[in-house]
């Protein structure tokens, strides 16, 4: 964070000083809400939680060396006193004051939402701008109220590209969080049916994402909307925004597209990228052919900043995956491949990820596929025909086995196989992770693929880490 006085921080957040003998005093480290990250000089920031409570870990925080605590009430006795800055809300507190920071800094905001799909291409934007210049991007999923300030705070004066991910959980959500970090570039990926439990439908949910293009400055103060040519939910937005639009995707319109798309060296999506500007071929690393998508809307971005077409294959190319258990591949020593992708599902995201499997699969013949998928949520009334419709994709897709782990959306997964074809014993429902753990130790062979995907609730990144495992342990279950 830019270094600013405790006295300014109480300033920009209407908080008042508590406990604090040098109101002059900098904060010189990062803002954290985890008081086991804290750096010298940091602000920790004291939320209230469903199990712990922040105010309860205050003194510890000053202790390792916090300048102060940002609080909803004092934290110190008067025999141990502890510098607060107190505020009324903690949350809201942490968005003026991102938005204060942002402000100052004048960095160009890209702010990027979807369906599916948003921390993959986040993580590719990323990658591209930081050859441009010092980037700053959300970790992880940090995309709401509490992340998305965490994230933008992190920024200094030498940040010269914020990449913030933006989520939603209903209407007005993501208007607030651009209010925070209000964004020069928006990127909209896609309206699918996540989520769509909460919102009840998928016209509900475009309206909610197009709160973000609606957020955007107007054409002639630089606003520019990213939008995907090819879903008809998020083209519609152009009509929603003042700024100029830019559409990927493989329409004929579009401005960025990709030619000669293809999957090569196990299921490594190549094609040739083509923007106003000339063609470039582009290799990547990352697996599954919809990651060209992601590649398309991240190279819209970098276009617009300033990025040649060469550059930007060059560097999509040799992108990784920095987020965690998403489509991460590795080959045990027994030449068993695991694809842990467990971090989060949807519909969406589960047909690209089988689609995926396959085509890793493909690459020698007779190698077997499996996969192993647990709940998705939040899908409401649709949840019993999307877990129905998985289930039998896995099926016209010939994935060698399904291992359907968990309750009652598991066991729709499995009838959905079953109810497509003759599959017999070729789809399984197990119970738990355990269960499914100890099946696939039985029954693995060298050269098979596993893939292991559900939504974030379910943990299964833990049997993924136990296939990976010498033991095939899985702790805590």
């Amino acid at each position: 964070m830019i270094v600013l006085s405790l006295a300014e921080i109480a300033g920009l957040v209407g908080g008042q000083p508590h406990d604090i003998p040098d109101p002059d005093l900098k904060v010189t480290g990062p803002v954290v809400i985890d008081s086991r990250e804290v750096r010298p000089g940091s602000l920790f920031a004291a939320l209230p939680g469903e199990r712990v409570d922040g105010h309860d870990f205050a003194r510890g925080a000053v202790e390792a060396g916090a300048a102060a605590v940002l609080a909803a009430r004092p934290v110190g006795t008067p025999d141990a006193p502890v510098p607060a800055i107190v505020v009324p809300d903690v949350i809201a507190a942490m968005g003026a004051l991102a938005r204060a920071v942002v402000e100052r800094l004048g960095t160009t905001v890209v702010a990027l939402t979807g369906s599916a799909g948003k921390t993959s291409t986040k993580d590719l934007i990323a990658q591209l701008l930081q050859r441009r210049g010092p980037t700053v991007w959300t970790p992880g999923n940090f995309n709401n109220e509490i992340g998305l300030p965490v994230a933008a705070l992190s920024a200094d004066e030498a940040t010269q590209h914020l990449v913030l991910e933006m989520g939603a959980r209903g209407k007005g959500h993501i208007r607030y969080l651009a209010t925070l970090t209000p964004p020069r570039i928006g990127l909209v990926l896609n309206v699918g049916t996540a989520h769509i439990g909460e919102f009840g439908g998928r016209e509900q949910i475009a309206e909610a994402k197009g709160e973000l293009v609606e957020s955007l400055p107007s054409a002639v103060e630089g606003g520019v909307a990213v939008l995907n040519a090819d879903d008809p939910f998020v083209r519609a937005m152009a009509s929603r925004t003042k700024a100029r639009t830019v559409l990927f995707g493989e329409a004929e319109d579009a401005d960025v597209r990709a030619g000669n798309v293809r999957l090569a060296d196990g299921g490594r999506p190549a094609f040739t990228l083509q923007t106003p500007t000339g063609c470039s071929e582009v290799t990547m690393r990352l697996y599954g052919e919809h990651h060209v998508s992601n590649a398309l809307a991240a190279a819209a971005v970098a276009h617009e900043l300033g990025m040649s077409v060469d550059e930007i294959a060059v560097a999509l190319s040799e992108a990784g995956q920095l987020s965690r258990w998403r489509m991460e591949v590795t080959e045990r020593s027994d030449g068993v491949t695991v694809v842990n992708d467990a971090y989060n599902a949807n519909p969406e995201s589960m047909r690209a990820a089988l689609r995926a499997l396959v085509a890793m699969g493909a690459v020698t013949p007779g190698r077997r596929t499996w996969a192993v998928l647990g709940p998705m949520a939040e899908l409401g009334e649709e949840s019993l025909a999307e877990h129905d419709a998985v289930g039998r994709l896995a099926v016209r897709l010939n994935v060698s086995k399904l291992v359907a782990v968990g309750g009652q959306e598991a066991a729709w997964l499995d009838m959905g196989a079953k109810n497509e074809g003759s599959w017999g014993e070729e789809s399984v429902h197990v119970s738990d992770v355990r269960a499914a753990v100890d099946l696939l130790r039985s029954e693995l062979r060298p050269g098979d693929v596993v893939l292991v995907k559900a939504s974030r609730s379910v943990g299964l990144e833990a049997l993924a880490q136990a296939l990976l495992d010498s033991e095939g342990e899985v702790a805590g279950r």
